[in-house]
């Protein structure tokens, strides 16, 4: 795009910051994205028509970028999962995450910093699915310099099922 053009280009507004009743909004959406608005209103007390402004504000601002369900991975036959770090070629960052886009089973990519470059979250039937995603797809990007497969034994996730709450780790065992 010609500077002129740039110049002329309307900048994203920045972002609004969020009050508490927004974050309990983003709570109560993350663990139950087809929860009512009804139900998000009572839970966060506030109106149903308050309650459904602030998910749409939510939303136009671009703070929810949609909704999803959470999979039991292995009951959807997806039963190996791996994060794959991959140290990739200075400045093919955009390059990369396009190909891996492409990759079946992917499910996550970042660009972090430390000891590699990219963290790729893959979910896969299985071990030979994964094994081939790895030495015939992943090895094949020119940009991708190494891999290091780190197999998945066992998930968590943080957002309790159905309650509409974030899980905050074990209850305290009562005194005696």
């Amino acid at each position: 795009m010609p500077d002129e053009q740039m110049a002329g280009a309307a900048q994203p507004a920045p972002p609004r910051p969020l009050d508490p009743i927004d974050r309990s909004i983003l709570r109560l959406l993350q663990a139950d994205g087809r929860a009512s608005i009804r139900s998000v209103a009572e839970q966060v007390h506030v109106s149903r028509a308050n309650a459904y402004a602030r998910i749409n504000r939510l939303i136009d601002d671009g703070v929810i970028r949609g909704f999803t369900a959470r999979v039991d991975h292995e009951r959807a036959g997806q039963g190996a999962s791996a994060y794959i770090t991959l140290k990739i070629v200075q400045n093919s960052w955009r390059t990369v995450r396009e190909q891996l886009r492409e990759l079946p089973g992917a499910v996550h990519i970042a660009l972090v910093s430390g000891d590699f470059d990219v963290l790729l979250l893959v979910h896969t039937p299985d071990n030979r699915t994964l094994r081939e995603l790895v030495l015939t797809r992943l090895q094949a990007i020119p940009e991708v310099l190494s891999t290091r497969t780190l197999l998945v034994f066992e998930e968590t996730d943080l957002l309790a099922p159905g309650t509409g709450t974030v899980h905050e780790g074990p209850a305290l065992a009562p005194e005696d």
